[in-house]
């Protein structure tokens, strides 16, 4: 049996690890089923679903980032508004 304790893993942290590889495993059967086109929204550049989804992740995280220096470690309002800005960037980007 493989030992884990050293990289002191939380459920959250497993939840987060979880959910990203839930999303690539969706992002590459969505790719196969329904072949990828690029689309131009108001980026202004051409994206597909996969630059979308980064463009999320990093943008989240910076969301995440700046509530937790600018209010405080209550993030579920900082969830909310990433998930807002999530549908925002896959809808119009």
């Amino acid at each position: 049996m493989l030992d884990f304790a050293w990289m002191a893993w939380t459920w959250q942290t497993a939840t987060f690890f979880a959910v990203i590889a839930g999303l690539l495993a969706l992002m590459t059967a969505l790719a196969v089923w329904r072949p990828e086109t690029e689309q131009v929204g108001i980026l202004r550049i051409p994206t597909t679903r996969g630059d979308r989804l980064f463009l999320t992740l990093v943008g989240a995280a910076f969301i995440n980032l700046a509530w937790l220096g600018l209010v405080g470690p209550n993030l579920e309002w900082a969830l909310a508004l990433s998930l807002v800005y999530g549908a925002v960037m896959f809808r119009f980007a």
